[in-house]
């Protein structure tokens, strides 16, 4: 592993103990996983039961009460898996979704849902973004209106979410929704936890994706969906502050998979050149080849300490909003770097679908898009310029 003065001797363990997982679960199902377009409920399950999927969570609800170093440990160590579908399907339950219920859910609510969502049997989903409304969260439409009748307190949803990973899957998904049509902007929103099998909710389609093809991506829809009063999570109208805090969860957490990508990459590409021959040596010994690798060896290091810093600042419970930003928009076009550059070294094997690197570079792609584009993180630092 890497050196750092972040990372203790802890921490090697759990690496070790999450690459056995990944060399015996996941790489040998990696390309079935993406012709089925799922990631088997089966295989959190078993993450579950290893105790991987509660890392940060109480240990009264059956988590780990870990720090988020050692929740990018096991990011990043989930990620040197050559699916990022499957990757995504995990982070996205624990470290978008489920945060918040673990942040903003009631006693009861957290009674009830947490213990089987770290045990990997209740997935999870979050359904912010919408066909207009991406990392523009102020423009959700979606709107949800109380009403008290003889069936008791609701909310009434109506509305639909677009781009949603784990839609299909999901058993609990939760909803950013208009709650005060008044309000202007990004105030007026709130969250919700709306169980699968609820009247009015639907999965609209699944959607066709570039990459990621082990995770499902869904269209979710509310037709007067009516969701008990006590499904609220957090406060009425405080939706804005619990996704704005929940996007930095998961910018670390897209950050860690994006360098896991650039490490496997740059391995598989190693042992590639160091065995292929062409004009009579491995590529290994053309220069440019080698340069060009450690180049970008280098770069992914540089990141990865940088990944490693944001951990610590978030330990230390500093503002990390400026350093986060960085950290999602460099490694979300470093990975594209390293995959065009990895693939072009592979020649035609690179191009088979067979082929492992084929494969990370379709899930490189969309790492410069999901939970941020670069260019909006890059405008999150522009915000927040300080003087060099």
């Amino acid at each position: 592993m890497a050196s750092s003065v972040y990372l203790r001797p802890e921490h090697d363990d759990l690496r070790r103990q999450v690459a056995r997982f990944v060399s015996t679960e996941v790489e040998p199902n990696a390309l079935a996983w993406d012709e089925a377009g799922t990631t088997p409920r089966e295989v959190l399950r078993k993450m579950g039961t290893l105790g991987w999927l509660g890392l940060m969570y109480p240990p009264d609800f059956g988590g780990a009460g870990a720090d988020m170093m050692t929740n990018v440990v096991f990011q990043e160590a989930l990620s040197r898996a050559t699916s990022g579908g499957f990757i995504i399907t995990v982070l996205v339950h624990t470290d978008m979704a489920s945060p918040h219920l673990a942040h903003g859910g009631s006693p009861e609510q957290k009674a009830r849902w947490l213990p089987p969502i770290i045990r990997g049997e209740l997935i999870t989903a979050v359904a912010v973004s919408e066909p207009d409304a991406g990392s523009d969260v102020a423009a959700i439409r979606t709107r949800a209106q109380r009403v008290s009748d003889r069936d008791g307190d609701h909310w009434v949803l109506n509305g639909s979410k677009m781009f949603i990973t784990n839609g299909v899957l999901a058993d609990l998904v939760f909803v950013a929704a208009r709650t005060d049509p008044n309000a202007k902007g990004s105030r007026g929103l709130s969250i919700f936890a709306v169980e699968r099998g609820t009247r009015g909710f639907r999965v609209g389609r699944a959607l066709a994706k570039q990459g990621w093809l082990a995770s499902d991506t869904a269209e979710l829809v509310f037709e007067d969906c009516r969701v008990p009063a006590s499904h609220l999570v957090g406060a009425e109208n405080g939706g804005f502050h619990a996704i704005m805090r929940n996007f930095q969860t998961e910018r670390i957490a897209l950050g860690s998979m994006a360098i896991g990508h650039c490490l496997t990459m740059l391995d598989l590409t190693y042992r590639y050149v160091s065995e292929r021959k062409a004009f009579g040596a491995p590529l290994w010994s053309k220069q440019v080849i080698r340069q060009r690798l450690a180049m970008l060896a280098a770069k992914t290091e540089a990141a990865r300490q940088l990944l490693y810093h944001c951990a610590w600042l978030v330990d230390q419970q500093r503002d990390a909003v400026r350093e986060i930003s960085m950290l999602k928009a460099l490694t979300g076009e470093l990975v594209n770097e390293v995959a065009y550059s990895c693939q072009q070294f592979h020649g035609g094997m690179g191009y088979m679908r067979e082929s492992p690197i084929e494969r990370l570079v379709r899930d490189a792609r969309v790492l410069a898009i999901g939970g941020g584009a670069t260019e909006v993180m890059l405008e999150e630092v522009a915000k927040r310029w300080t003087p060099v």
